[in-house]
């Protein structure tokens, strides 16, 4: 019979499950959500959500660092609906099955790592080298990094055997 690992032997985990609680909570519906809710983000009419101060801020971001996330093409909208209606719902899906140990996250993070690898790569080869480069590179790689280290060290965690977050229960000794 297979057991949970307790989640304070599990220290990797809590790092994931931070990652995944900022995602949900800050990144997917209020970020995210913003650059869906505000098709141009230069109108004078804002959203019910996210709230006013956060939106000040996105704007200063993208004003700032990130002319890609202000310019907001049509395929770069595309990758945020990914995120709000995929990643936001792995995220809370994530957060319960790390904290509880359950072994069905597994296949669902690969999915996860893989799309989010493939999502980050593209978004960043227009960062740096596209008609919406950064003007400030390094400050937008560092900004971005956490989205490619995470999937890779999920994918990793995930790799490692069939059961990341059980161990066999040992029969008493007699």
């Amino acid at each position: 019979m297979r057991m949970p690992i307790p989640l304070k032997r599990r220290p990797l985990d809590f790092v994931f499950l931070s990652f995944f609680i900022v995602n949900l909570l800050f990144v997917s519906y209020i970020i995210s959500f913003e650059q869906i809710a505000m098709s141009n983000p230069a109108s004078l009419v804002l959203p019910f959500w996210p709230p006013r101060a956060a939106i000040r801020l996105i704007h200063w971001w993208e004003q700032t660092f990130d002319p890609l996330l202000w310019a907001r093409p049509v395929w770069y909208r595309a990758t945020i609906w990914i995120d709000v209606l995929l990643f936001g719902p792995f995220y809370a899906v994530a957060t319960y099955a790390y904290a509880r140990g359950r072994e069905w996250i597994r296949t669902p993070s690969i999915l996860w790592a893989g799309m989010m690898l493939a999502n980050v790569t593209i978004i960043m080869s227009e960062e740096l080298a596209g008609v919406h480069a950064s003007p400030r590179p390094l400050v937008v790689v560092a900004a971005n990094a956490s989205w490619l280290i995470f999937p890779i060290l999920v994918t990793w965690r995930m790799s490692r055997g069939p059961h990341p977050f059980t161990e066999e229960l040992l029969p008493p000794s007699e």
